[in-house]
Formats: C-alpha cells, sequence, structure tokens
C-alpha cells in the first residue's frame, strides 16, 4: 500500500511538513503571562525537532487573553524562536474585520503565518469569501483551521479546494473525524494543491500520514514521540512508524481528553520543568489528584520519565 515514492509525495506539495507544536500559554500563579516559561518552552520544543511553533490556537487559551496579552505571547515566541523555526500564530474573530486586524497585527509581530478559525455557523460562499479576505490581507500564509467540535462549523472539502484553487489558501489544520476520508477528499479535489496537517492530539497520526498528511499540529506533551513518528515514515520506515505509534498510543489517547487536555499538557510540561506553572485560567477543567496518578502512571507504562527536562530519546 506504501511505498518510498508515497513518502516523497507527502512532503512534496510545498515547503511546510513535520510537527508544529500548539504550544499552550504558561501563566503565573497570579495568572499573569509568563515570558521566562514561553523562553524554556521554546527551547525545549526546538531541541525535541519540532519544525514549527503553533501559538494562541484553542489550547493556547486565545480566548482568554486581553488584546495586549496576545500581542505580549506572540512577540515572546517570535523572540523565542529568534527565526530558528517559524512561528504560527491562532486567530479567531466574530467578524471579518477583526480576523483581519488579528491577522496583519500577527505579521506585523514576526509571526511566520496564521492558522484562523473559520466564521460561526455562516455559508460556504461567505467562508470562501472570509478566508480569500484573510489571504489577501497579509503576505504570509493563513491556514484554515477545521475543528467543527470546538468552532461549531464545518469547512467541506469542496469549499477547501476551491479555496486552494481560487483563494490563495492551501494549507488546512483538519481535526474533522472521520480524518481519513475528509484528507482523501480533499487531496481529490484540489488535485493535492493542499497541505493537510492533522491535529486532535496525534490520536490519528499515522493515519493522517498514510491518507497524505504532511505533519500534525497538536498540543502533546512529548513533541518527541510524534517528530520520531514524523521522521521514520517519511524516511519510508512505514513498519517502524507504526511500531512508535502503536508503543505510545496509550499516553497519545489519555492525554487527549476532552476538556482536560490542556491540563494534562500543562501538568506535564510543568512536571519536565519546562514550564514553570500549570496555572489555567478559567473557564477551564482542572485536573484531580487521581487524575494525575493516573497520567503519570500511563506514562511509566510506556517507558517514559515525567521528571525528563529535556527531550527523550524514542525509540
Amino acid at each position: 500500500m506504501h511505498s518510498t515514492n508515497a513518502s516523497v509525495a507527502m512532503q512534496a506539495r510545498g515547503p511546510f511538513h513535520g510537527i508544529y507544536t500548539i504550544c499552550p500559554t504558561p501563566f503565573h500563579a497570579d495568572m499573569s503571562v509568563d515570558v521566562d516559561s514561553i523562553r524554556s518552552l521554546t527551547e525545549f520544543q526546538i531541541q525535541a525537532g519540532v519544525k514549527g511553533l503553533a501559538i494562541l490556537g484553542f489550547l493556547g487559551e486565545l480566548h482568554k487573553l486581553s488584546n495586549a496579552e496576545r500581542k505580549q505571547v506572540i512577540q515572546a515566541y517570535v523572540a523565542a524562536a529568534a527565526g530558528r523555526v517559524p512561528v504560527w500564530t491562532g486567530v479567531r474573530a466574530l467578524g471579518i474585520a477583526g480576523a483581519v486586524e488579528q491577522c496583519q497585527e500577527a505579521q506585523a509581530l514576526g509571526a511566520s503565518a496564521v492558522f484562523a478559525a473559520p466564521l460561526d455557523t455562516t455559508s460556504d460562499a461567505m467562508q470562501f469569501e472570509y478566508y480569500q479576505t484573510l489571504a489577501k490581507s497579509v503576505d504570509i500564509p493563513v491556514v484554515i483551521h477545521d475543528f467543527p467540535d470546538s468552532f461549531s462549523t464545518e469547512i467541506k472539502a469542496e469549499v477547501i479546494a476551491r479555496l486552494a484553487k481560487e483563494g490563495g489558501v492551501n494549507i488546512i489544520k483538519m481535526e474533522e473525524p472521520p480524518v481519513g476520508q475528509k484528507i482523501s477528499r480533499i487531496l481529490e479535489l484540489s488535485d493535492n494543491q493542499v497541505q493537510v496537517f492533522g491535529g486532535l492530539g496525534g490520536v490519528y497520526f499515522l493515519e493522517e500520514l498514510q491518507r497524505g498528511a504532511v505533519g500534525t499540529m497538536t498540543g502533546f506533551a512529548f513533541p518527541e514521540i510524534l517528530v520520531r513518528i514524523f521522521d521514520k515514515y517519511a524516511a519510508g520506515d512505514y513498519a517502524g512508524a507504526a511500531a512508535t505509534f502503536d508503543k505510545y498510543c496509550p499516553l497519545i489517547r489519555y492525554e487527549f481528553q476532552p476538556k482536560m487536555g490542556l491540563a494534562m499538557r500543562k501538568y506535564v510540561y510543568e512536571q519536565r520543568g519546562v514550564i514553570s506553572s500549570q496555572a489555567l485560567r478559567s473557564p477551564g477543567m482542572r485536573m484531580d489528584p487521581i487524575t494525575a496518578r493516573e497520567l503519570e502512571g500511563v506514562i511509566a507504562r510506556v517507558g517514559l520519565d515525567i521528571r525528563s527536562s529535556k527531550p527523550l530519546l524514542i525509540d
């Protein structure tokens, strides 16, 4: 089913590929933005081998920040990355004007791309106009963020393909199960002109790659695992990629729990010494001590050390 040629094709549709970590926004215990932790988290991600940082997404608590804090977070991540990896910034607004403003601000602050949530419950024609307008408003790429479970809006494969062909938008973070069928449909309709990134915590990462995804954008707190899976798959070691995915799937599954995934990721990053606090702004579900013990138990069961402050060597 898979071949080396298929692996090459996976990356041949454009320059973006690999793991783009959805980074949380670290806070101090008093809920102020923790710039020092942004620096240490950025260093950790780069050491882990990620290809880019995705900030201020749904799990970056964008909707809980003031405008000034959003600007502060973008500036901090861009400064910490220092051009070593691109920084993609989330955009979410109630209308086109607000989204354009956020896109232009992100570009002015040094972001390399923006990933934009759709407009709420609107027509296919309006979604096309919205993303096309965003693309025309900036010189950096605009990425579609397709996540109906959180945004309550479906972006049809036909609209995505049309945006690639006519609208100047050809990258998508696609998080609508069943992911395999939609990835195949998008690539078919667009004549392979869309670069598809997966998400959903990495739960379907192997299948996303098999369907033609160029990587994933997710917030898994052991990014070195996803990097290893991708590197094996891209090198044509499909059996090795599958073995690594299967070995760590219990942790990937457990960490990606609805409503609590962000709390788990911040907890792991704090335990690993990457950020100073697991502080989470309201509204947001916190972990109880039993859940924390369960999480640590799963981490130990797959052979990992939650106290390791450096990326682990993954087989």
